[in-house]
């Protein structure tokens, strides 16, 4: 099962002397960087020995060391990151020396922020998408944003691979590689229950020393049912008997850990009244799925959120196909206070691209109107509905549908 991160971190090697890969854990970073060349060395700062090693004196560890160095789970030493600099600043024109790996973002950025500026450059990995476990190997939609804006006719050329099945089974047990890989319900279940208990009891804990973890972990809990939908922290705030500012700091953590994603509105040239509330969901479907107690396709179609765990799960395949791939973005939701709304807003050197999510094969013109008036008012050349059509077809002249197997 081949990562489609590989030609990007190639590439970044060829630019900075360092590169970072953040991610959640247990997303395949460590087995990903075990791929690399044979003449990488590997060091994992939660191995005893190899932490020994590397804080007894890190000058002397990167001295002795000078060059093909994976350090995993690197922000547990915070004093690794001003021996890094050192190191590098002594050999500035050497590219390509060094690989850290990191599991919570807010400490690692930190340091790398203020010590490595300049110096490092980053990838954020996300478990498997499903382009990552279908093995696809076309001309995708992200290669068209990668090349250029993308013409109406490039996507009109896109075709479906696989099956829906198939990505449905993706979508009900998400893209963590163990239980993506395992066939056994039960473990799955163990194993997302054990994850949620490792993330709130080891890494949030040893990230935050002083939040009340009795309070987070009933904020986590609360989680799947806040999926999909725009969060008022006033609101959740009561529910749980805490502050505004609490329960915007628990969602900046949730958030920099990799567990949630929060999207900002869109407000760039907008007439409109709009909703100024971030939107989020939870990153991953298994995960989500876990939270609500769904064990199966037909329960999940059946629940009340089966449309707003659609309309993550394709956010993500979106969002994720673009880091992979280095395609510098940024992503919003749009929605004004009349209701109208669209589900993703992508900007980047691509151009302005807003993006609504169905679930249905067919798509109703008539539910299209928040998406052509977005298209009208911003001049956009296009929008974009992703369905689970059969195939990609013009639906008006302004928007085009892309089934979620052609992307």
């Amino acid at each position: 099962m081949n990562r489609q991160y590989t030609a990007y971190l190639e590439e970044l090697l060829t630019f900075f002397p360092c590169v970072a890969i953040i991610g959640p854990r247990q997303c395949g970073k460590t087995t990903f960087l075990k791929e690399l060349p044979s003449d990488w060395t590997f060091f994992d700062l939660e191995k005893r020995a190899d932490y020994q090693t590397i804080t007894r004196d890190p000058d002397l560890f990167l001295r002795l060391n000078p060059s093909k160095i994976v350090i995993d789970e690197a922000q547990i030493a915070p004093e690794l990151f001003s021996a890094l600099r050192v190191a590098i600043d002594s050999d500035r024109n050497t590219k390509g020396r060094f690989i850290i790996t990191g599991s919570s973002s807010p400490s690692l950025l930190k340091n790398v922020s203020e010590s490595l500026a300049g110096r490092i450059g980053i990838i954020e990995m996300a478990p498997l998408s499903f382009a990552e476990v279908s093995n696809i190997q076309k001309v995708t939609f992200f290669d068209l944003l990668k090349n250029s804006g993308p013409k109406a006719n490039d996507l009109l050329e896109l075709s479906v691979t696989n099956t829906v099945s198939a990505s449905h089974e993706y979508w009900l047990h998400g893209g963590y590689p163990e239980p993506w890989l395992s066939k056994n319900s039960r473990f799955r279940e163990q194993w997302s229950e054990a994850y949620f208990r490792t993330y709130v009891e080891r890494d949030v804990s040893r990230l935050f020393p002083g939040l009340n973890f009795v309070r987070f972990k009933q904020f986590v809990q609360m989680l799947a049912g806040l999926s999909g939908s725009i969060i008022n922290y006033s609101e959740i705030g009561r529910d749980i008997g805490t502050s505004f500012l609490t329960i915007r700091e628990y969602f900046e953590i949730a958030h920099g850990t990799f567990l949630w994603r929060s999207i900002p509105c869109y407000h760039k040239k907008v007439s409109k009244r709009i909703v100024k509330h971030p939107r989020g969901h939870l990153r991953d479907s298994g995960l989500l799925h876990h939270l609500l107690k769904l064990k199966d396709l037909n329960s999940l179609l059946s629940h009340p959120q089966m449309g707003r765990s659609w309309e993550s799960v394709v956010i993500e395949e979106i969002l994720r196909g673009l880091s992979c791939r280095g395609i510098s973005h940024d992503y919003s939701y749009y929605r004004t206070h009349a209701g109208a709304e669209v589900d993703l807003v992508l900007e980047g050197a691509f151009g302005l691209m807003p993006i609504e999510i169905k679930y249905t094969q067919s798509v109703d013109t008539r539910s299209l109107r928040a998406l052509t008036e977005f298209v009208e008012e911003n001049g956009c050349p296009f929008g974009i509905v992703i369905n689970n059509d059969e195939s990609v077809r013009k639906l008006t002249d302004k928007i085009i549908g892309v089934p979620f197997l052609a992307l």
